[in-house]
């Protein structure tokens, strides 16, 4: 299962005119008679929460040891236990997001998402445990960047290093602000106490409070301490889903057996849509789980260091291989949470008076709060507290992975080379310099502590500035940062089969087909005018840089041959921008079969909003089971202000396009960055000078 995905179908819908204090406010409001969140939120889910986190905070720590070396603080000495590994894995797969939106895919949907994990999973994750793994245990490595490295040349350990920093601080930092908005949901009143003692907005205070606790946890025992705390942290996550599930089945008059008959009534349970099976603009199909989905998922588990790095801390290769398979177990919990979403629709559906007034609203809005209203108006006390315990803990898992992660790739592939050379060793040496001196490996635990901090404070930055564009542009920046693992995956997969396989080429030419792959990627996903010039002018830039570098090349040989080569890079450029122009679907009318055509609406010039048409019959929002319109206070109506109608511009209708489905992104771009990648390298014998 691919884990970012049920996070790109979070706030997607949200205008950018909607302010999240509002939504939030209003479902505070909501959760209770007094209308206060505090009240629902007693002293013992307090207790239950912080005590959570005191534990998890010791037991991890003393579980961890101490770290005296590198190999300590990002291998954990390599003697952690199999199955700490693999539900640390797991934790990591499941993000706070995940945790609330998954249930409402089943809710407003099914469990299609399921098929994606079932097949896809299993097939992806016995690939790594039969091919990746092995070449990794080869040698002592901390990270997949060393072994491209060590078989292609530092300029693909700094390439692969560079795609995986990007992905991480761009996609983490988007899964930082979006756990926050989360969190600011679920505990709108406690944020609201902070709020009035330190004048923090709840947003701000929930972006600090994930990241302290996330720093604290990963300095004190470095990868250790973060699976460990992983592994607790799965245990919460399966407990709050079974508290949610068990909370659904009891309140329904006859259980178990009313939770199937309306599930199986409204198709619910359908696990696989054979008639979209090779549809390539939706993402659950079983063409997307056999085949898309599981390149994605190799290059996730197996050459990316957010989830890669737990394999290095095995205490051998069939300890490592155990792990990853086992790990297969995270399709059981999405299939949980699937099956809570299930039980919230068959709740609401006996109880539809129990879904009313303002959260009505909100659900109508955006059907992914829907768990969130019933944990605070339905769960329990105490049950409350462990629920969200389990979302905070899903946001924590995810953030001390990508610290762990950043801060390794920063160490080996900038500090050590860096102090390698002050102290003038070779490449050979520095390994031996930082096991063999105890003063100099305590510096490097050292280095690594202030990195995660460093780290930390940037993912945080990150995520207000994620949260400032979005309020000032609208643009779905969040869509894009949440999939950019898709724009990386595919060429660190790509970096590890030329490394593997025996083709006998250094990493030079990744290190230009890696940004061809991006951009790949990129024209997949954007098809609109200035699609085309962000295209074309990164490209333009890579053909200009690699023109001038071939030219400068002072071996007279290797100058002509990256000259001829030039030829295969205009070719990467010509797909690239080929697909920007024509790699999408139209959307096609199901009775006439024509192609639809959009029209742009008309804007107000001073404001640039859409204008209404007051002469149609306006679209209101409709009760999420009901479907009967909802009304407010004094019995009106509701209009629904994001939907039509609205004044087109009849004189300027276009076919509307339709991008291909996310899980293409990573087998396309791995295609890319492996065929130029290969073409635009050149013959390990010949270490090409500058």
């Amino acid at each position: 299962m691919s884990p970012g995905n049920a996070e790109l179908r979070f706030f997607q819908d949200r205008g950018p005119e909607t302010t999240e204090m509002t939504w939030m406010m209003t479902l505070a409001a909501t959760a209770d008679p007094s209308g206060s969140l505090s009240s629902h939120f007693t002293t013992i889910d307090w207790v239950v929460l912080v005590g959570y986190l005191l534990l998890v905070s010791v037991i991890g720590v003393k579980l961890a040891g101490k770290q005296e070396n590198m190999e300590d603080f990002f291998r954990g000495g390599g003697k952690l236990p199999w199955y700490a590994v693999s539900a640390s894995m797991i934790a990591t797969a499941i993000s706070a997001v995940t945790f609330v939106g998954v249930p409402a895919i089943a809710f407003a949907g099914d469990m299609t998402y399921l098929q994606l994990g079932i097949i896809a999973g299993l097939l992806s994750r016995v690939f790594v445990a039969w091919i990746l793994i092995p070449a990794y245990y080869q040698k002592r490595i901390y990270s997949p960047y060393d072994y491209m490295g060590n078989q292609l040349g530092s300029g693909a350990r700094g390439v692969t290093t560079g795609l995986f920093t990007l992905g991480g601080l761009l996609g983490q930092s988007a899964r930082v602000y979006l756990t926050a908005l989360v969190l600011t949901l679920v505990m709108a009143g406690p944020l609201d106490w902070i709020q009035g003692y330190t004048g923090l907005s709840p947003l701000a205070s929930a972006i600090i409070i994930i990241g302290i606790i996330a720093v604290l946890w990963t300095m004190l025992g470095g990868i250790a301490t973060v699976v460990w705390t992983d592994a607790m942290l799965f245990v919460v996550f399966v407990a709050g889903g079974l508290a949610a599930l068990w909370v659904i089945l009891s309140a329904l008059p006859d259980g178990f057996a009313q939770f199937r008959a309306v599930g199986t009534e409204f198709e619910k349970f359908k696990l696989f849509d054979m008639d979209k099976a090779v549809d390539l603009t939706t993402p659950y199909t079983l063409t997307a789980a056999g085949f898309a989905v599981v390149v994605g998922n190799i290059g996730a588990y197996g050459t990316d260091q957010l989830m890669a790095q737990r394999l290095f801390t095995c205490k051998s290769k069939g300890n490592a291989q155990l792990a990853i398979l086992t790990s297969y177990a995270a399709e059981a919990v999405a299939a949980l949470m699937l099956l809570v979403g299930v039980g919230l629709f068959v709740f609401y559906h006996v109880f539809p008076e129990k879904l009313a007034g303002e959260a009505a609203l909100l659900a109508a809005k955006e059907n992914d709060k829907i768990f969130p209203i019933f944990i605070l108006q339905q769960m329990p006390v105490g049950v409350t507290g462990l629920v969200i315990a389990g979302i905070f803990a899903a946001a924590i898992s995810s953030l001390t992975s990508i610290l762990a992660a950043l801060a390794q790739t920063t160490v080996s592939a900038v500090y050590l080379p860096v102090r390698a050379r002050k102290l003038g060793l070779t490449k050979d040496q520095e390994h031996e310099a930082i096991t063999g001196d105890p003063a100099e490996a305590k510096r490097v635990v050292t280095v690594s502590r202030w990195l995660i901090v460093f780290w930390g404070l940037a993912l945080c930055l990150a995520a207000f500035v994620v949260n400032s564009f979005k309020e000032a542009t609208g643009v779905p920046i969040l869509d894009l940062a949440l999939g950019l693992a898709s724009y990386i995956i595919g060429g660190l997969l790509a970096a590890f089969l030329l490394a593997w396989l025996p083709i006998k080429v250094n990493g030079r030419g990744l290190v230009w087909g890696a940004p061809i792959s991006v951009m790949a990627v990129f024209a997949l996903r954007f098809h609109e005018p200035w699609a085309y010039w962000a295209c074309g002018g990164a490209m333009g830039l890579l053909l200009v840089t690699w023109v001038i570098a071939a030219a400068g090349t002072l071996d007279a040989r290797l100058r002509n041959m990256r000259l001829l080569k030039t030829g295969w890079l205009v070719v990467g450029i010509a797909v690239v921008m080929s697909i920007t122009y024509r790699g999408y679907f139209h959307h096609y009318d199901e009775k006439t079969g024509a192609v639809l055509i959009e029209y742009p609406q008309i804007k107000e010039e001073a404001t640039g909003k859409p204008i209404r048409d007051l002469d149609a019959s306006p679209v209101y929002y409709l009760h999420p089971i009901t479907k009967e319109p909802l009304t407010d206070e004094v019995g009106d109506k509701i209009v629904n202000e994001k939907k039509g109608p609205f004044l087109l511009d009849k004189s300027a209708g276009a076919p509307k396009k339709i991008p291909i489905a996310w899980p293409w992104y990573a087998p396309v771009g791995a295609v890319m960055a492996f065929v130029f990648g290969y073409l635009l390298a050149e013959p390990k014998r010949d270490e090409a000078p500058a």
